[in-house]
């Protein structure tokens, strides 16, 4: 219940879910379960094909185990919440579970950032310098950069998380969203912000444009030698190589460049935006490497055959 005292500390929070929606509950609650059962079903099938099948253990493959999990994970974080908001009206979440809301949204968001970030070099090298590649890109090397993905990303997380639930909250318990995450739950506190608002708008800010920044000068040194390239089959392998990549790259880095650089977008924009973010992205991304990729294809067809 909403607490009433002012004195009295929060223990729980309402999630009061997608605004505008009354009367559309069983509908949105079938999309987004079937969109949820997708994501959950791609990207286990790319993690089975990857493990299972010895051509795809690859710097490339590696990288890219990492993201289905990433997303395995990043979907969890508000769906099945959501859905039982929508279904059985449970919109009481505790104050532990807001808090890890909070942490693994932006853990795993940024893990999803720097892995773009990884894979964004890892096509440089092998575009730009094929004879050198698996030298580059060793097994160690692999481990090291997966590794720093996810350590930076639960530093930045922790930091965040910290700054958010140090504040003392003793007012209302209603978060007008369907998630936790920061600025929602900040407007909830009893003492000043400024801190956090300032620290989350540089971190959420930096992190993401560094990345862009450092992905557009990977794809600027590819580019120059995809156009130098003589041989018309090599140039046509090494653009299908990148397509993919590129095509999630734009997924991700379009909605956040909306929602974090126009901090006054209305609700009626801002909402679905982060829906596609949490929902269908992580289910289009299995689909995206798959479509085109005969390697990825070959491996499903062991499992079904197997």
């Amino acid at each position: 219940m909403e607490s009433k005292n002012d004195t009295m500390m929060v223990s729980e929070f309402i999630l009061l879910g997608i605004p505008n929606t009354r009367g559309q509950e069983t509908i949105l609650f079938i999309v987004f379960l079937s969109f949820y059962l997708c994501t959950l079903l791609g990207n286990l099938l790319i993690l089975a094909a990857i493990l299972s099948d010895s051509c795809l253990h690859t710097p490339m493959y590696f990288f890219l185990l990492n993201l289905s999990i990433v997303d395995l994970g990043f979907s969890s974080i508000s769906t099945p919440k959501l859905l039982a908001n929508l279904w059985a009206k449970s919109r009481t979440i505790s104050l532990g579970g807001c808090m890890s809301q909070v942490f693994f949204y932006h853990f795993l968001g940024s893990t999803e950032c720097l892995l773009y970030t990884v894979m964004a070099y890892d096509r440089y090298v092998a575009i730009c310098h094929p004879l050198r590649y698996l030298l580059i890109m060793n097994w160690r090397v692999c481990a090291v950069l997966a590794a720093g993905t996810w350590f930076t990303s639960s530093f930045h997380a922790t930091i965040l998380t910290s700054l958010t639930f140090t504040l003392p909250y003793c007012r209302s318990n209603v978060v007008d969203y369907f998630l936790c995450d920061i600025f929602p739950v900040v407007k909830l506190a009893c003492a000043d912000t400024y801190i956090i608002e300032t620290v989350s708008f540089t971190n959420i800010g930096v992190v993401p444009m560094t990345c862009f920044v450092l992905i557009l000068l990977s794809y600027i040194r590819i580019a120059s030698s995809v156009v130098r390239m003589k041989n018309a089959e090599s140039r046509r392998k090494a653009a299908s190589t990148c397509a993919s990549h590129l095509t999630v790259v734009c997924f991700f880095f379009g909605p956040c460049a909306l929602l974090y650089t126009q901090p006054s977008l209305s609700d009626v924009l801002a909402t679905p935006i982060q829906i596609f973010c949490n929902v269908v992205t992580p289910m289009v991304n299995p689909t995206i490497y798959t479509l085109r990729n005969k390697e990825v294809q070959a491996a499903f067809r062991k499992i079904r055959g197997g």
